[in-house]
């Protein structure tokens, strides 16, 4: 396999060593945040108010690796609602098989549990996170949400945990999942989610999918946030697929 400064050709890497390249390490004594991405060329980030259709077979790959490595799922309230999400489903045998490996996964292979930040525990309790979910999912919310909402969410077979009283802190959020010992954490979005946790220092490496569209229209970036930051990012390694796709992975200095 030719390697040129950490540039590579996906069709050169099998499977092994994909798994390997997006290994989480291997001791954990804390959260380890690992963002995950798709934007087109010119930034934008999703298409229609959605991000799937920017996703191709190279970041699809990509995309269903990470959740078998991950312990946990973090996702936004909004962006569970616009992509419709579900459970996630990865292979048993591979969550066993990265467990045993040391890098990610889990003991008995099953699924990790999609955990959702949403201050007023705004979700549909007939939605998909709930009825196409192996893993219960684990809401996170605020003392402000309605008793009534975190119930019926409660009666859908969510792990509800109050996280804050009006606000859900980066902090916060890492301990409520830190506790459960979902230490390998894998955060889909939002952008405003992202960038919450990005300007608290809390974001160990991204990894990010180009994809070969232009997109133009008014759709915004990756990360929102209060203030602008400055966090120094190391290319680890750009992943190249016949189709133009570009994945890359950033790990903090």
């Amino acid at each position: 396999m030719q390697r040129i400064h950490n540039v590579t050709q996906l069709a050169d890497v099998d499977d092994d060593e994909l798994a390997r390249s997006y290994a989480y390490p291997r001791q954990l004594e804390r959260p380890w945040v690992r963002g995950n991405f798709v934007a087109s060329i010119d930034g934008a980030f999703t298409v229609d108010g959605v991000s799937g259709v920017l996703g191709g077979p190279a970041d699809k790959k990509v995309f269903a690796l990470l959740r078998a490595l991950a312990e946990v799922i973090v996702v936004g309230a909004g962006t569970v609602r616009a992509e419709n999400y579900g459970g996630a489903h990865p292979d048993r045998a591979l969550r066993q098989r990265f467990y045993q490996q040391g890098i990610g996964g889990s003991e008995d292979g099953a699924p990790p549990p999609i955990a959702v930040v949403t201050a007023h525990a705004s979700l549909d309790p007939t939605a998909r996170l709930f009825t196409n979910a192996e893993t219960p999912p684990i809401i996170i919310t605020t003392r402000q949400a309605p008793a009534d909402r975190i119930e019926a969410l409660k009666n859908a077979g969510a792990d509800v945990v109050i996280a804050g009283e009006a606000t859900i802190m980066g902090a916060a959020l890492l301990k409520v999942l830190s506790e459960r010992g979902l230490n390998r954490v894998l955060c889909e979005g939002g952008p405003t989610l992202l960038g919450q946790l990005a300007e608290a220092d809390l974001v160990d490496e991204l990894c990010l999918t180009t994809a070969p569209v232009l997109v133009g229209g008014t759709g915004g970036r990756i990360t929102l946030s209060s203030r602008q930051f400055d966090t120094p990012m190391a290319r680890k390694h750009l992943l190249l697929a016949d189709d133009g796709t570009i994945l890359a992975r950033w790990a903090r200095r």
